[in-house]
């Protein structure tokens, strides 16, 4: 698969483009790209135009909406599994009509937008789309550090295989509706101060198929879905975080009468972990060392996401200290960096003591006052402790 080029770079702009810059752009590159202006070209220089439009497409599609702009700038090409939207990557011409159909009205000599793709003289047609799914995914700190590929067994609204999603009887009792003859839209004409109006809208008796149910489907009631439960791979980057969503593109329910399917929107729910903490792309241990080793050293083991880990404790190491394991913590979401484990030193003080031990903190105290945190001061308390077990 070819690697995808900066979105930036595709439309020729730099990354402080306004909104005007990336419409001229995305025009110009529209124009000399589009499938008319490839006529008496070879089928690899037509292919390779049509790649290079929907390229464009694709980068405007991004740029020119706040938010994708935003987690692009952030997290590059990883952001499009993130936030309430993907980047639409692989458009199609249907999707770029959709989509930009207004930008191109008049422009440059052309029709309407509709008459690139030989759309009946700029006429506008509903297409209807499926409603999202939205599931909920667990994932522990372990699946969050390398990635993981779940499969679930999802209930979907899928097109009835008897009528093919129409409704109709068979697939084929259907007629031409008699409010818009087939067109699919209403066309309004209303006078006002300025002269006759014309509006359009979806059609109301048929939402839009030109196409009017003579006799419903008995399979789906006429409705032209079903539910039906299917098994679904969803392939989950490392160094996602809890509540975020990732959304797999026309993967949700099917659009009742044909059209496009909805999205599947994956929200993650990150499973505590029983040792780690979660603090961004770090993680952080609580390590609790016992009186002897934070004054003597020696070396402990510490969990890490993918096993355990051996670190040195330097004599001396006082309660609070913070140690680094740089490495062992979460990816970054756009994979430029992985966080560190923090070690957070704590010592043990025990509750209870016996007669010897006892004697033993008796002997570090110092007559009538307390021990001020002083460099002077800790050399006579652990001369002290030495007297003792000498």
């Amino acid at each position: 698969m070819a690697q995808k080029r900066d979105y930036y770079e595709v439309l020729g702009v730099d990354k402080n483009a306004t909104a005007d810059d990336l419409k001229k752009a995305y025009r110009k590159l529209a124009i000399q790209y589009h499938p008319d202006k490839q006529q008496g070209k070879s089928d690899a220089e037509k292919k390779a135009a049509e790649e290079k439009f929907k390229e464009a497409a694709e980068a405007y599609n991004v740029l020119s909406d706040p938010d994708k702009r935003a987690r692009y700038d952030q997290f590059g090409f990883a952001g499009e599994q993130m936030g309430g939207g993907g980047y639409g990557g692989g458009m199609s011409m249907d999707d770029i009509l959709r989509q930009f159909g207004d930008l191109f009205g008049g422009f440059g000599g052309f029709g309407g937008f509709g008459d690139f793709f030989g759309g009946g003289g700029g006429q506008s047609q509903h297409v209807n789309r499926g409603s999202d799914l939205r599931v909920r995914v667990k994932m522990t700190l372990n699946e969050i550090a390398k990635g993981t590929e779940k499969r679930l067994r999802i209930p979907r609204m899928k097109s009835c295989d008897h009528c093919h999603g129409t409704g109709a009887k068979d697939g084929t009792a259907l007629e031409t509706c008699p409010t818009c003859h087939g067109s699919g839209v209403e066309v309004r004409m209303q006078r006002t101060m300025f002269g006759t109006m014309q509006s359009q809208s979806v059609c109301h008796t048929c939402g839009g198929s030109g196409k009017r149910i003579k006799e419903t489907c008995p399979h789906c009631s006429g409705k032209g879905l079903v539910r039906k439960e299917e098994v679904v791979s969803i392939n989950i980057p490392a160094g996602v975080a809890d509540g975020m969503t990732l959304r797999m593109g026309r993967q949700g329910n099917d659009a009742p009468g044909g059209g496009i399917p909805g999205d599947l929107l994956v929200v993650i729910e990150e499973v505590r972990d029983a040792q780690l903490t979660r603090d961004g792309n770090d993680l952080i241990y609580n390590l609790m060392l016992d009186i002897p080793t934070a004054v003597l050293g020696g070396k402990v083991e510490v969990p890490t996401v993918d096993g355990k880990a051996r670190v040195t404790i330097k004599p001396g190491t006082q309660p609070g200290s913070i140690l680094r394991l740089r490495g062992k913590g979460l990816p970054s979401p756009e994979r430029y960096g992985t966080g560190d484990l923090l070690i957070n030193v704590m010592v043990y003080i025990p509750e209870k003591l016996n007669e010897k031990e006892k004697q033993a903190i008796t002997m570090l105290q110092t007559s009538g006052e307390h021990v001020k945190p002083t460099d002077g001061d800790k050399s006579r308390i652990f001369s002290r402790l030495r007297h003792i077990f000498d």
